[in-house]
């Protein structure tokens, strides 16, 4: 039989079988690898698997195959150092919900988001959510990230989740796609769902009043049907993002701005931190690679290269 994964919780999977509305609970057999990679998760939520009846009664399932993914979003595991995680596979889009503020946004965390989309060049949306409490300070923050992710290709989009102001607009951008969504906790991921998707009641919960920060509410990524046409994979909040798996020369080639410059370096394998005669570094002299992305860039740069304990001596 062939399914679709819709929810993991761990050693158990959901699949929905072709042309059926009826969930099955199935496990894996055997070892599943992603091209040499430790899994924490060997299936993801969004794979279409071959599975077999273990127990007619129960209605209970075995996984024997995983079909080729056509793209996949893994993060490296925040428990297991040298395991990655699957988020999903076989997405068509993502929405990354952010605020302004509560919680306050942080730039780079957009920015190592973005690593793990860009290597299948997935469309991604920007959503910043809680329109209704930003003043004009928070305001003029918004458009200069609207200005900034725009011009390099990213759609940007502002909505309030309470005064479900800008919901049809991400209805619009829902329909008949796959989507990702993620978010740090307390951006308003699940008031958002709901507010689009009624019936699927994901559980909110407010930010700690002790910490300022989100409480997750979202446990297992779940995908769910949207009425109006398509489907999201919700996926729990994500609290930080590291990349000690990925190699240094890599994190340049998914800042897709750097692109235009690349070849203009006086050297081949240019990492655009001390080189000499760097056209990357020459764009953000010219404000053509704006400073934000590559002081982000940099940073990703300084921990990727110490973890692998290559040393640099930046000079810009």
């Amino acid at each position: 039989m062939i399914g679709t994964v819709v929810k993991s919780t761990g050693s158990w999977y959901l699949v929905r079988a072709e042309g059926e509305d009826e969930l099955i609970p199935c496990r894996i057999i055997g070892k599943f690898r992603l091209k040499g990679e430790k899994l924490t998760n060997p299936v993801a939520v969004g794979d279409k698997v071959i599975f077999e009846l273990e127990d007619i009664e129960e209605k209970s399932g075995l996984i024997t195959k995983i079909e080729d993914r056509t793209n996949y979003i893994a993060r490296k595991s925040p428990r297991r150092k040298h395991h990655l995680h699957l988020m999903a596979s076989n997405v068509d889009q993502v929405i990354l919900f952010v605020t302004i503020i509560h919680p306050n946004l942080k730039v780079g965390f957009i920015d190592r988001f973005l690593l793990m989309t860009e290597p299948f060049d997935i469309p991604v949306w920007l959503v910043f959510n809680k329109a209704d409490v930003y003043g004009a300070e928070e305001l003029d923050i918004y458009e200069c990230m609207k200005m900034i992710y725009e011009d390099i290709g990213y759609h940007v989009h502002l909505v309030s989740a309470t005064e479900k102001t800008g919901t049809e607009e991400l209805k619009a951008i829902l329909k008949d796609k796959t989507t990702l969504v993620a978010g740090h906790s307390g951006v308003g991921k699940s008031t958002l769902i709901n507010a689009i998707q009624p019936q699927i009641e994901i559980d909110t919960q407010d930010i700690s009043d002790f910490s300022g920060k989100g409480q997750h509410t979202t446990t297992f990524a779940e995908m769910h049907p949207l009425d109006f046409g398509g489907y999201i994979i919700d996926t729990p909040g994500i609290k930080s993002l590291a990349f000690t798996n990925m190699d240094p020369e890599e994190i340049g080639h998914y800042f897709k701005e750097f692109l235009e410059y690349c070849d203009d370096c006086k050297f081949n394998n240019c990492k655009h931190l001390n080189e000499p005669k760097c056209a990357v570094k020459d764009a953000v002299e010219e404000g053509k690679i704006h400073i934000l992305r590559y002081e982000n860039y940099v940073q990703l740069m300084d921990e990727t290269m110490d973890q692998n304990h290559w040393e640099i001596n930046r000079d810009f």
